[in-house]
């Protein structure tokens, strides 16, 4: 069960209105009215953005449930706020809420550049593509201000390095310079979320996220100059988005992307209970079913973390939608899969002085 929220704060506009503390704290903070004072005007929750200088920035993994073995993030946490952001957890690393804090303490790490060219310029790195959007969005709100993500960007162009980026923020249309003359040479490809096409619900859902018509203007924008977009309808959430995914493909499709994949909703950790309330204050009459359905993808929880199945699901429910899934993606003709980005091109950029090549 959620705590109570502050009384003194208005979280309008805001996925989660709580701050229930993290996995590993001791203690949970309950804010009381002792009756003595009489309560001040609600204030809205603003984001506050942090800075923090790390020491490395790519982060490895050897999970067989995701294509790459490697990515960086230039955030933690997302202003986006979308409830079900499975990303919600890794705040309680820093002691913070998964709930009201992932959206509103943003913390940001500006030297991600300086840190991404030093690590791929080290004796003996491999080269191999860069995930960016795997944990956080790289374009959310506060990039358009900070610049990091077009500075790790920059790097990579550079440096010729494949990347991969997945995003529902617009502000990845201000670096289609770089990532267009990344994808002529097959160093690029995006990945654009898209949940639902219905508005009201996504304003709900993804309540500072950018409405499902900009994404797919995104997606046209990115594929007119010559970016090979993916679709990501994930997570489709049974019993309340579920319905659009012949509807989402088509959309996705009629405005130039080329391939596509879907994920049902994890709610892992502290995700749950966030996800619940959220479905208990939006939609009461549904949410008793909607969970019924999760439950039965997940062996009767509200997760399962194996490898394996946490991405896909399992039984009759997840069989279904991977399905239709399969039908609508091939009678629209989206291509099977994306080719390997090009990793033969990865060099040191020329520095002044050095001898030029001949061809």
């Amino acid at each position: 069960m959620l705590p109570p929220r502050n009384r003194h704060e208005s979280p309008k506009g805001r996925g989660a209105v709580h701050r229930p503390a993290g996995r590993f704290e001791p203690y949970q903070a309950v804010p009381e009215d002792d009756g003595w004072d009489s309560p001040p005007e609600e204030r809205p929750v603003r984001t506050e953005i942090a800075i923090e200088s790390p020491r490395s920035i790519i982060t490895r993994n050897r999970s067989p449930d995701v294509p790459f073995d490697r990515s960086v993030n230039p955030y933690r946490g997302c202003e986006h706020g979308c409830i079900y952001c499975f990303a919600r957890p890794s705040h309680s690393y820093l002691g913070l809420s998964p709930g009201l804090d992932f959206e509103t303490r943003i913390i940001a790490r500006p030297e991600a550049p300086a840190r991404l060219a030093e690590e791929i310029a080290r004796p003996g790195y491999a080269v191999a593509p860069i995930a960016f959007g795997t944990n956080t969005d790289p374009y959310q709100p506060a990039e358009s201000r900070l610049g990091i993500m077009r500075g790790c960007l920059q790097v990579l162009a550079d440096w010729n390095h494949p990347v991969s980026i997945v995003t529902r923020g617009r502000t990845v249309l201000r670096d289609l310079d770089l990532i267009g003359a990344m994808a002529a040479r097959g160093q690029v490809f995006v990945g654009v979320s898209l949940t639902t096409l219905d508005a009201a619900l996504a304003r709900r859902m993804e309540p500072r996220a950018p409405a499902p018509a900009t994404r797919l203007a995104m997606i046209g924008a990115l594929a007119a100059a010559g970016v090979r977009v993916r679709v990501l309808c994930a997570p489709i959430i049974p019993g309340l988005t579920d319905h659009e995914i012949e509807s989402l493909l088509a959309a996705a499709r009629e405005a130039g992307a080329a391939t596509a994949s879907m994920i049902p909703l994890r709610l892992p950790h502290e995700v749950a209970p966030l996800f619940r309330d959220w479905l208990d204050r939006h939609h009461p009459g549904k949410a008793a079913h909607v969970m019924h359905r999760i439950q039965a993808m997940r062996g009767g929880r509200d997760n399962d973390p194996r490898f394996g199945t946490r991405m896909r699901g399992e039984g009759i429910e997840a069989d279904l939608l991977h399905q239709r899934f399969r039908l609508a993606r091939r009678r629209l003709g989206y291509d099977s899969d994306s080719p390997p980005l090009d990793c033969s091109r990865f060099a040191p950029p020329p520095r002044r002085g050095d001898q030029l090549t001949l061809f």
